[in-house]
């Protein structure tokens, strides 16, 4: 079996491959936007911070909402830029819920922002995995669509 490149992508930034390369990370009280488009073999995967900040009920200010934003809207330029022919472009969400007793009320708004934007940009959603518990390990290999969480 050929050993593919593998790229980190840290918390708070995104990486894009238009090769064979698995793109991987590691979720603690956050969420992974996986962009692909199969067929153009070309994707990109945004980690987003979903940190509870405040005891109060989602204290989420439109600087952390609007930051995230412009990372996702530049993650989805930057494939778009590599990719010019996509025409199918696909997203996976999954997320790590944190114990926080907020946890869920602060990933709702984060996942409500992305997933309006994605639509808005043209690119389907595909089912979400959420989960909680221990930190997720993620393995993405956009040129297949092929995702792993452990």
């Amino acid at each position: 079996m050929p050993i593919h490149r593998e790229i980190t992508v840290a918390p708070d930034r995104f990486e894009v491959a238009g090769d064979d390369a698995i793109l991987v990370t590691e979720l603690r009280s956050a969420i992974a936007v996986c962009v692909y488009d199969a067929v153009e073999e070309a994707g990109a995967l945004l980690h987003l911070r979903c940190i509870v900040r405040s005891p109060k009920p989602v204290d989420m200010t439109d600087t952390t909402l609007a930051t995230e934003l412009l990372l996702l809207d530049r993650c989805v330029e930057s494939m778009r830029e590599l990719a010019p022919t996509a025409r199918n472009l696909q997203a996976r969400v999954v997320a790590h819920l944190s114990d926080h007793p907020k946890a869920p009320e602060t990933f709702e708004t984060v996942l409500s922002m992305v997933k309006d934007f994605l639509n808005d940009a043209g690119v389907r959603v595909l089912p979400l995995d959420v989960a909680a518990g221990q930190v997720r390990a993620l393995r993405f290999r956009p040129s297949m669509g092929w995702l792993q969480t452990r």
